[in-house]
């Protein structure tokens, strides 16, 4: 079988990420990396010992000369939206990284390219190809049933440095796509509005808002709650967070990092309902991280069928995020639907 050519965009620490997963994936190879900065192709290119990748500083001329089957975009996220479309534009496929764009007007453009190209924009959320995440959401079906409440909570104390530290809100808009997007995968439901809280605690060393409450109602009647802070220092959760998830035959919980737990109401007397505790084991042949993007996006261009992370889809994950960060900033609810027309 052929490999399809892939034309990486961005070599950050991310894109050199996307390069390395690129170089270990049997079915694609990197023919071309684009960069804006001088030189930052190359180096990255020496650093990690790559061969048959040519450099470029311009993304028309690479789309140009290369004519690759697909694009994976590793920008920062205010570029795109030039990126996608400039690839779509050309006629080939987009691989981006989340989130989707730096805004929703952004992100609704993007849509249309996709549409006006008739080719796939899939976003990246690595975090879906979780073999526990998976499992959660198994003990949910077998177990509980048709949630009715759902709640996570994100609770961690992060140094990085650099531009997190000097964001309006980073929690929401930089981490808080990943948990949004769980809750839709994990449910199958999706946003109708929300009412969010974002503070900083005083002894906060981020410029922004670090912590954030946020009260979704969902499609089937569903109530997501999520909690979170990135100034919690001690007593951390996961980066996959912790969830808690209540249906009509019983719950389940996972703490992100083992086999979740699902507790089956089996009896109909007493105070307190008896239950039966059933740990549900995470599948061992799962492709986890952008491993696992690409091979579904990978898949889609060969079958056509539609991925998980396509554009289409995506958009109401980005679209929590802003609409959270709106309720935030206006003290009211946020009808998300509004935000997709």
């Amino acid at each position: 079988m052929a490999k399809f050519n892939a034309l990486l965009v961005g070599a950050g620490k991310m894109g050199q990420a996307w390069a390395k997963n690129l170089r270990d994936c049997p079915e694609a190879q990197t023919t071309g990396w684009v960069d804006i900065r001088p030189g930052a192709v190359d180096e990255a290119i020496d650093e990690l010992q790559l061969t048959g990748i040519k450099s470029y500083d311009d993304l028309g001329k690479a789309l140009a000369e290369l004519r690759p089957d697909f694009v994976v975009d590793v920008t920062i996220p205010e570029a795109h939206r030039e990126v996608t479309i400039t690839a779509l534009a050309a006629g080939v496929p987009v691989l981006g990284e989340k989130p989707m764009a730096d805004s929703m007007a952004s992100a609704r453009q993007m849509i249309a390219a996709s549409e006006r190209a008739g080719k796939l924009y899939m976003v990246s959320q690595s975090r879906r190809y979780d073999a526990r995440l998976l499992a959660f959401r198994k003990a949910i079906d077998e177990h509980v049933g048709k949630l009715g409440i759902l709640a996570s909570d994100f609770f961690l104390g992060p140094h990085f440095g650099g531009f997190r530290e000097e964001m309006k809100s980073p929690l929401i808009l930089d981490m808080a796509i990943h948990t949004f997007d769980n809750a839709r995968q994990i449910s199958g439901e999706d946003p109708l509005n929300v009412y969010c809280r974002e503070f900083n605690p005083a002894w906060s060393w981020y410029s922004g808002n670090t912590s954030a409450t946020a009260i979704f109602e969902m499609t089937g009647g569903l109530q997501y709650t999520y909690s979170g802070s990135w100034c919690a220092q001690g007593l951390n959760t996961s980066w996959q967070s912790e969830w808690r998830a209540f249906g009509p035959r019983g719950a389940a919980t996972w703490d992100g990092e083992h086999d979740p737990i699902a507790a089956r109401v089996t009896g109909n007397e007493g105070f307190f309902h008896a239950t039966e505790q059933i740990t549900v084991p995470a599948a061992t042949d799962v492709q986890g991280g952008i491993a696992g993007s690409l091979r579904e996006f990978l898949d889609a261009l060969r079958t056509g069928k539609i991925p998980q992370g396509e554009c289409h889809d995506n958009i109401k994950s980005l679209a929590m995020v802003f609409a959270a960060i709106e309720s935030a900033a206006t003290d009211r609810r946020v009808d998300i639907t509004r935000l997709l027309t």
